[in-house]
């Protein structure tokens, strides 16, 4: 799969998990990548290894998504030679707990919805006039399952899916009269650090969620967003929707024993 030869790919979330996996399938197809994350020190080390094996040319920056002022600062202020972004990978996102709703951590309801919900309206208000002045661009956010459908327990961070699915399809809407392309990869079980912020580092309980089954990859996730961002200019994928083989729904999951 191939894009346009020094596309400029801003993604959020690319310190680890799926936001890695597609700055390394993008790099591979030749792009220009603007990497984005809290942890400056693992894009740093990210974007070395990637001018390596791709000659890869990255902007590193170190940002917050859940601090508005920041956001439009630091990404209203790019380098003239970063300003045209291609595609942006709306991937910041994350989960706290596993409580019933009347039992549940504000602080941990406030930290999902800043970053999955806030963080990405801030990030797409600030990088898509951009791309409608210049008639060229592709949205890709990355959503869940969990938007489609609730589980036990899954209260706030389902409902910040479910926000994040309906944002791009108002998105959608509101861009129909442009060139530009909006889409939603929605996986199941990945496993990535996912699990382990859930449970604020419990790595043995965060273990337990991948058991006695094989859960997508990263890279997994990376091929479809990679995917979508190389269809012809006409063709626009809505909605990737991806699960383990051994995953139905939400709540059926087959373990093997």
């Amino acid at each position: 799969m191939t894009i346009p030869k020094q596309s400029t790919i801003l993604i959020t979330g690319a310190s680890s998990g799926i936001g890695m996996s597609c700055a390394n399938k993008f790099a591979e197809a030749g792009a220009k990548l603007i990497l984005v994350a809290r942890r400056k020190d693992r894009l740093k080390n990210l974007a070395e290894g990637l001018k390596k094996l791709f000659q890869t040319e990255s902007l590193v920056i170190e940002l917050d998504v859940r601090r508005r002022e920041e956001v439009a600062k630091k990404l209203s202020t790019l380098p003239q030679e970063w300003q045209a972004v291609d595609v942006l990978v709306n991937n910041a996102g994350l989960s706290r707990g596993l409580d019933k709703l009347q039992e549940g951590s504000v602080d941990d309801w406030e930290e999902m919805i800043d970053t999955n919900v806030k963080g990405l309206l801030y990030v797409s208000r600030t990088i898509i006039p951009g791309m409608i002045a210049r008639g060229n661009g592709m949205i890709i956010n990355i959503g869940s399952i969990a938007g489609q459908e609730v589980y036990p327990r899954g209260n706030v961070y389902c409902a910040s899916k479910f926000a994040v699915d309906a944002l791009t399809r108002g998105l959608r809407m509101d861009l129909v009269d442009t060139p530009l392309r909006v889409c939603t990869v929605d996986p199941g079980l990945v496993e990535t650090e996912f699990s382990n912020v859930r449970f604020h580092g419990d790595a043995q309980r965060a273990k337990q969620t991948y058991q006695h089954l094989t859960p997508l990859t990263p890279d997994d996730v990376a091929d479809a967003v990679l995917f979508c961002a190389t269809r012809p200019l006409h063709v626009q994928l809505a909605q990737i929707v991806m699960m383990p083989t051994s995953q139905a729904s939400t709540t059926l999951v087959h373990r093997s024993q």
